[in-house]
């Protein structure tokens, strides 16, 4: 099986979210590569790519990519990485900028983008079975397959998975920009007509021959006005090639037993690094060096959406009825951030406020915390659960997309966190305290903190999943 994963970032080379970790060279498409599948990478050959990883890559061909009334120059290099084979689409107008997005003409980039892959594919003599396109950036990829090339022998019986990650992005322009740079026919415009406007996703969601999202959880709640942010009709009438499949981990990378980053490397069989490890945070955060209290901590964007509501009607609650600590790593919103500190001024030796992201500094929290708050209002899928797990930080979720996925409460004893469903503060900090408790009662602690630990959650563990939908895609969709 042959499969172009289409992208607009990709860890190592490009990236500002979970997506470039998603298509990393470490993530599904080398799981995927690993069970067989000839998966290859396309992306933007941008600006911001560091220049050694410039210099391993290779000039292949160019030519020209129409956009709208007009033809645009494209080139295209190619590089070996950890076993991927990465095209990179270049034009230096479009990409030799600084940041990936937020420009003024970014309908037109992806729309170059998205038409430049088409052309690619027998100029690098690459036919894939399958397109796995995702997010707004690609959507353009099976729309275009399907008016312009389907019909062209060499592009025959090529399919399309394309992939939600968000759906509150969906690439919504007005009608001015198909003349511009989209190039639409006129007789074929409403597949991407939405609410007056020229909507990408909506496009994909008519075209491509699946969709899936990042947790099955989420794929039902798309369906629901309250998440679809306007695209739950078109979603319910094509509900038929809907489904969900839950995002994985590089499990080599977040590995509390060889992570580098860590003070001290422990494993599931010898949990005595953990404690060094809060020992030193404690130390290097301010913290009050103390082995007895729980280490409550968040690594996350601070954005009303994570749920930073609850924590700030909630935290004083537990910071005065409960021996805890609390430490939190994140930036955004500014008054979450002013919060944040306040409270950390409040609570001088028990509460610590990291501005910023600071990778090693995350996982350095990830190995010394007990507990790992994750209150989410909406969460596609969500990592940093999964990754506190590996780290044996026992999860605290609301129940929403991938959350309600990958964590399931320990009422039972067979569970890997605790979990709450109303989007309330009173349930949070329920939650919150049973786990709270279930820390200080030492022997089925460890046993929970081994059992999360044991979680799969690696990226082989997706690829079985999408393999499995690639196949029955190839095998029983027309």
């Amino acid at each position: 099986m042959r499969v172009l994963y289409c992208t607009s970032e990709s860890n190592p080379f490009a990236g500002s979210g979970g997506l470039a970790d998603v298509a990393g060279a470490g993530s599904l498409p080398k799981a995927l590569k690993d069970k067989g599948v000839d998966c290859r990478i396309v992306m933007p050959l941008y600006g911001d790519i560091a220049q050694n990883l410039k210099d391993q890559m290779n000039y292949i061909t160019n030519f020209t990519v129409p956009v709208g009334w007009r033809s645009q120059y494209c080139g295209v290099f190619e590089a070996h990485y950890n076993g991927i084979i990465y095209y990179f689409i270049d034009n230096e107008y479009y990409f030799k900028r600084s940041g990936l997005y937020g420009f003024y003409d970014d309908a037109e980039r992806f729309a170059f983008f998205s038409r430049a892959i088409m052309e690619m594919l027998p100029r690098v003599d690459f036919h894939p079975d399958i397109l796995q396109c995702n997010d707004w950036q690609t959507a353009l990829v099976p729309t275009y397959y399907y008016i312009f090339y389907s019909h062209n022998p060499w592009y025959y019986n090529i399919k399309s998975v394309f992939t939600i990650h968000n759906i509150q992005y969906q690439g919504m322009y007005g009608w001015e920009v198909n003349t511009e740079c989209v190039g639409i026919p006129a007789d074929r415009t409403k597949l991407l007509e939405q609410d007056g406007k020229l909507n990408f996703v909506k496009g994909a969601i008519e075209t491509s021959t699946r969709v899936t999202t990042v947790s099955p959880s989420y794929a039902n709640e798309i369906l629901d006005p309250w998440y679809s942010y306007g695209l739950d009709t078109i979603l319910c009438n094509r509900q038929y090639k809907l489904c969900g499949i839950l995002n994985g981990i590089d499990v080599e990378t977040y590995n509390p037993e060889t992570d580098i980053q860590l003070y001290k490397n422990y494993s599931v069989d010898d949990l005595s690094g953990k404690a060094e490890c809060k020992e030193k945070l404690q130390e290097r955060l301010g913290l009050e060096k103390r082995a007895e209290p729980p280490i409550i901590a968040m690594v996350t964007r601070m954005v009303g959406h994570k749920g930073l509501d609850l924590v700030r009607l909630a935290l004083d609650q537990i910071m005065c009825e409960d021996d805890v600590q609390f430490v939190i790593l994140g930036s955004g919103e500014r008054e979450y951030e002013d919060f944040f500190s306040y409270m950390q001024n409040k609570y001088p030796g028990r509460l610590c406020c990291c501005h910023g992201y600071i990778p090693e500094l995350a996982r350095k929290i990830y190995s010394a915390a007990d507990i790992y708050l994750m209150p989410s209002k909406s969460e596609p899928c969500g990592l940093s659960q999964m990754i506190a797990l590996r780290y044996g930080a026992i999860p605290v979720v609301r129940e929403t997309g991938g959350l309600r996925d990958s964590i399931h409460d320990s009422m039972d004893g067979k569970g890997n966190g605790f979990t709450f469903a109303k989007y309330e503060a009173a349930d949070m900090v329920h939650a919150l305290k049973r786990a709270i408790n279930g820390y200080w009662k030492k022997p089925g602690w460890e046993k929970l903190v081994k059992r999360a630990m044991q979680c799969d959650n690696s990226w082989a563990r997706s690829a079985g999943d999408y393999l499995n939908v690639y196949q029955d895609t190839l095998c029983n969709w027309n």
